[in-house]
């Protein structure tokens, strides 16, 4: 083992597909963030992401979570390989930030939490958009009361499936994708942290084509076999009262619908894409006619995966809490799987778990300050 000379806290990356190209940009810009390694399954992925980003070591997976210089561990494996690889990290006294989903299924969750506890880590998750200007924003409008008192929301994530442009589309089809698993993270999470947490939540759920044929490259005809549903839609009941719908799916071909609105009792605020970190917000007040556009009022607008992970490692060294919390992440998750489950089932039914509305940032901070 090297010594390792940087002045911040010791990070290393599990995980080298395309998403990590995104996460060592940022983390390798951040003076209070040591990127020590990265490791893959494929060494020759580890290689590449190392060339590109300056990073001084490949490993292989179990020799980066068990290398002493190294505090947090950036899970960024496959869905179904999300809690094993956390909870390897957690059980040697690991921190870990994983890519969302935080497991496959909330139990899963739970458990990964309690282990985290046991060791005095820390578990955090993305999406981690919602630290973005724009929601940041959002949220604070809707805490300074510019629409009143909120008493609906609404969103849409509407698109006929990545089978056409992705190169490897058949993971979006697996067990803890579809549109729900996959896209719903980012609109979940924006809505836990305008609203609060859910407490009933009704679904229904439906697989539209039970195979899905490849239409882009390399595997172009090719045929996937659909295991999750592909159109879902939801209605939460929050527990500060608001009531949301949000249908997520792969099966509409077009449509003029899109994001999420906060309705209140004195305007409507139109959020910008939960999947983005910036604008536009706009705001129509009750009895006006146009929509306003509103000055973004926080930092990080331009592509910024990676601060949740940044906040998390500075409410480490700070102790304090961090904003993509294991709560909130296992929250959303339970939410997601609810959902389906209430579809199975034909009934309401009310999630396992609760969590806080994530602390808001301070407006005017400069980009990646916490």
């Amino acid at each position: 083992m090297t010594a390792r000379t940087g002045a911040g806290t010791g990070v290393g990356i599990i995980g080298c597909g395309n998403i990590s190209n995104v996460y060592a940009q940022k983390l390798s810009a951040l003076p209070f963030i040591d990127l020590v390694a990265c490791a893959d399954l494929l060494p020759e992925n580890a290689k590449r992401l190392a060339e590109s980003h300056g990073i001084s070591r490949t490993l292989d997976p179990n020799a980066l979570i068990a290398d002493d210089d190294i505090e947090v561990v950036v899970n960024l494996t496959i869905p179904a390989a999300h809690q094993s690889v956390s909870l390897q990290a957690v059980n040697a006294g690991k921190s870990v930030f994983s890519e969302k989903p935080l497991a496959l299924d909330v139990a899963d969750g739970i458990a990964l939490g309690d282990a985290a506890r046991k060791a005095g880590v820390r578990v955090g998750c993305a999406p981690d958009t919602f630290l973005g200007a724009g929601l940041q924003t959002c949220r604070k409008l809707i805490d300074d009361g510019a629409i009143g008192e909120p008493v609906a929301a609404q969103g849409f994530m509407l698109s006929p499936g990545p089978e056409a442009w992705h190169p490897g589309p058949s993971i979006f089809y697996q067990r803890g994708a579809g549109p729900l698993f996959d896209m719903g993270p980012y609109y979940l999470t924006a809505l836990v942290h305008l609203l609060g947490p859910v407490s009933r939540v009704s679904g229904s759920a439906r697989i539209t084509h039970a195979q899905r044929v490849i239409g882009s490259e390399p595997l172009r005809g090719q045929k996937i076999d659909v295991e999750v549903p592909t159109h879902v839609s939801a209605i939460l009941d929050f527990a500060s009262g608001p009531v949301a719908t949000l249908t997520t799916s792969f099966d509409v071909q077009s449509s003029r619908l899109r994001n999420l609105e906060i309705h209140g009792t004195e305007g409507t605020l139109s959020v910008p894409d939960p999947n983005t970190f910036g604008g536009p917000v706009t705001v129509r007040k009750r009895g006006e006619r146009e929509w306003i556009e509103v000055p973004l009022s926080h930092g990080n607008a331009e592509q910024s995966r990676g601060i949740g992970l940044a906040d998390m490692v500075r409410g480490m060294q700070a102790n304090r809490p961090h904003r993509a919390s294991l709560e909130l992440s296992t929250h959303v998750l339970d939410l997601m799987e609810t959902i389906v489950r209430s579809s199975d089932e034909g009934r309401h039914l009310a999630p396992r778990t609760t969590c806080e509305r994530p602390e808001p940032l301070a407006p005017g901070l400069a980009d990646d300050s916490f």
